[in-house]
């Protein structure tokens, strides 16, 4: 792309950020279901933050062609990785417990470096302005978090209006967990059909 100004530049990567997370189905569901694992505030500061590190490291080396992976491959293991976390929140509804559940930032951290691979991709369908690389890979990277930030304080005010008013039953959240788990099988398999076959 021509060069564009900083202040355009910014404008625009940090608006295509904001709007990649929050029409990015398969990110916020990941999102969501950390948050049905983790039941601190501490630990879900932790897990959040472990997340976004591992993303932005990812995003960053595959735009500026440090590293790269395929992008069927990595959007299965994006899928996947979804189903595996709805299934240790209906481990942990079982009293059960594993690494996700005793220290999600570590799974949160390992799966947002495949998360960054999904958002690289995007960015570069974008087309990256030449000369301000850079500066477009930051304010894209800022307006993801903006977005996650935001999707993450209205489920938290969903989730304190709901307990304050209804209480939050173990079957919604045994029932959440498997409608995630199915939406993501469902995106598991779409995802391998159009790769592979």
């Amino acid at each position: 792309q021509p060069k564009q100004g900083a202040f355009q530049v910014v404008k625009v990567f940090v608006v295509e950020g904001i709007e990649h997370i929050l029409f990015g189905f398969d990110h916020l569901l990941f999102v969501l279901a950390l948050m049905l694992i983790v039941r601190n505030t501490r630990m879900l500061f932790l897990t959040i933050t472990a997340f976004t590190v591992a993303h932005s490291i990812t995003l960053t080396l595959a735009t500026l062609g440090w590293v790269a992976m395929p992008s069927g491959p990595v959007e299965i293991m994006i899928a996947f990785s979804i189903v595996l976390v709805a299934g240790e929140i209906v481990a942990l509804e079982q009293g059960r417990t594993s690494l996700t559940i005793s220290a999600p930032w570590i799974v949160a951290f390992a799966f947002g470096l495949l998360h960054g691979f999904g958002f690289a991709s995007a960015l570069k369908n974008l087309g990256l302005p030449q000369g301000d690389i850079p500066l477009a890979l930051l304010c894209f990277n800022i307006g993801v978090e903006i977005g996650q930030l935001m999707f993450v304080a209205v489920i938290l005010a969903a989730a304190a209006i709901l307990r304050k008013f209804l209480g939050i039953p173990r079957k919604a959240i045994l029932a959440s967990a498997y409608c995630i788990g199915i939406v993501a099988a469902y995106w598991t398999l779409e995802r391998i059909h159009s790769t592979f076959v």
